[in-house]
């Protein structure tokens, strides 16, 4: 299985972006979609997930900003990321947890909101 990210840049406090996360090699419906971050000098973070079932969980800070949602005819889960701050700055890395329990990580993309 190999995920691959793609959607980062440098906005302006305020602003979108969507990052996206494709996944091959394995049956996209038998895969949970994730995002985590880590800012420069902090440790990686969880930011938002989307289950089997499509059920999604949040940290509470992108809570009402981020939404997280899986597209099966195009094998990826996507994040749209609204109303940008400075501190959602860093590279953000989709994961993958298939049902029997394997973990997959993507490559980052990096994410620079400037205020």
């Amino acid at each position: 299985v190999q995920l691959q990210a793609s959607g980062g840049g440098l906005v302006q406090a305020g602003d979108s972006l969507r990052l996206s996360c494709a996944l091959s090699g394995g049956t996209f419906r038998r895969y949970s979609g994730a995002w985590f971050r880590q800012a420069p000098g902090k440790e990686r973070e969880f930011v938002a997930a989307v289950k089997w079932n499509g059920d999604t969980q949040y940290t509470e800070s992108v809570k009402g900003r981020f939404t997280i949602s899986r597209d099966y005819a195009k094998n990826t889960w996507s994040l749209r990321m609204n109303s940008l701050k400075p501190e959602d700055t860093g590279v953000y890395y989709c994961n993958s947890v298939a049902s029997w329990g394997t973990t997959y990580w993507g490559q980052g993309t990096e994410v620079t909101v400037s205020s």
